[in-house]
């Protein structure tokens, strides 16, 4: 009973924790208008470029930004290190001196180097240029996109939340030498522990395998669900919402099929029994396919678009407010956008949930469809 208390309150939490991101958002939008050229973020195309904005990864990290009595634009939060090698070598320096720049207007030198940020991505200005010139389309004409090793906000993300985890469950793995029962938030850590054990990694790998990969379905899960919650914190973090996270967690299944593989499971893809001979070599490519293209391509676009395809339907929701103010007025609009914010919260804590739960499920049995030993008849 303790134990599902402290999950309600924890589900609690983070619906609470979503409003306050509403509300954020709210103010961010509000002051963006007032200081915009003119112009209110009322139309499909200025929310659909504010909604994907929201979404991306970000080289500082801005808790929430306003506008000052003067018309200054201040943002709270704090400066990442950026990383870049450039066509000299290794530039360092904080995201800071972009100043929140965006458009490539702002120039920042190093080392006799120029650059600059435009949509996320950052630039090397050629050598005798002292601003980006842009084409009709406002792609960049004498700048290059530089090697960006930075610490985003998504980098960020991730190493927080592996510290958390490693702090939990190394609290958990403390107690269990000390006493039988875990006390604390690991009790609440506990039976996920093994329900991901005994109903995921058991029974699709295997009683024979399935210790050898309990560990990392165990961090995939964790590492997945944490993350999904914490995006909807009024931290902003996206990791989950990011391909290039997602694509790395499906190539580290990919490669532990992969290499675990028996002689049993490589005959079947490339040799398959019980078939006409002129249809194998057709069922091997279809499986190589598979095993190489299609799994991988499952498992991160699956999670990638859930996530971010949450965060898209909320940051629209939010947008009600604001696009509906005349038709239904100030109390009418915002009443709508946090009644219809509130049930999309529930479905978002659950959506965190299960997509850990279906990522770790997938990936157990790709590992046992790779481990399982020939039946012999």
């Amino acid at each position: 009973m303790k134990i599902a208390q402290k999950s309600i309150k924890f589900l609690l939490i983070a619906t609470i924790s979503l409003f306050t991101v509403v509300g954020l958002a709210s103010e961010s939008n509000n002051e963006h208008d007032n200081q915009s050229d003119g112009g209110r973020i009322d139309t499909k195309e200025k929310i659909d470029a504010y909604v994907l904005h929201h979404i991306k990864d970000a080289h500082d990290f801005t808790l929430f930004s306003y506008t000052n009595d003067h018309g200054e634009r201040k943002h709270i939060g704090f400066p990442l290190p950026i990383i870049l090698w450039s066509s000299e070598g290794l530039v360092t320096f904080m995201s800071s001196e972009f100043h929140h720049n965006d458009d490539g207007h702002v120039v920042v030198e190093k080392n006799g180097l120029k650059f600059a940020k435009i949509h996320s991505k950052i630039y090397e200005i050629e050598k005798g240029a002292s601003h980006v010139a842009f084409d009709e389309h406002h792609h960049a004409t004498n700048a290059h996109k530089s090697l960006d090793f930075s610490i985003t906000k998504t980098v960020l993300g991730v190493f927080l939340v592996g510290l958390l985890l490693l702090f939990w469950f190394s609290r958990l793995a403390r107690q269990y030498k000390t006493k039988k029962i875990p006390t604390g938030f690991s009790r609440v850590l506990e039976p996920l522990v093994l329900y991901v054990r005994d109903e995921i990694a058991r029974p699709n790998i295997g009683e024979k395998h399935y210790r050898r990969f309990t560990g990392y379905l165990l961090t995939v899960f964790f590492f997945i669900w944490v993350l999904n919650l914490v995006g909807l914190t009024p931290l902003g973090f996206n990791v989950t919402g990011q391909i290039t996270i997602t694509l790395c967690l499906a190539i580290f299944t990919f490669v532990i099929y992969t290499v675990s593989g028996n002689k049993g499971y490589w005959m079947h893809m490339i040799w398959m029994p019980g078939v006409p001979y002129l249809i194998r070599p057709i069922l091997a490519i279809i499986e190589l396919a598979g095993a190489f293209l299609i799994k991988p391509f499952a498992l991160s676009v699956r999670l990638f678009a859930n996530i971010s395809a949450g965060h898209i339907v909320v940051m629209s929701l939010i947008a009600i407010m604001f696009t509906l103010k005349e038709s239904l007025g100030v109390v009418g609009a915002t009443g709508l956008s946090l009644a219809l914010s509130f049930f999309i919260t529930l479905i978002e804590v659950l959506v965190a949930f299960l997509q850990a739960y279906i990522f770790t499920m997938l990936s157990a049995l790709f590992i046992g469809m790779a481990v399982a030993e020939p039946e012999h008849h």
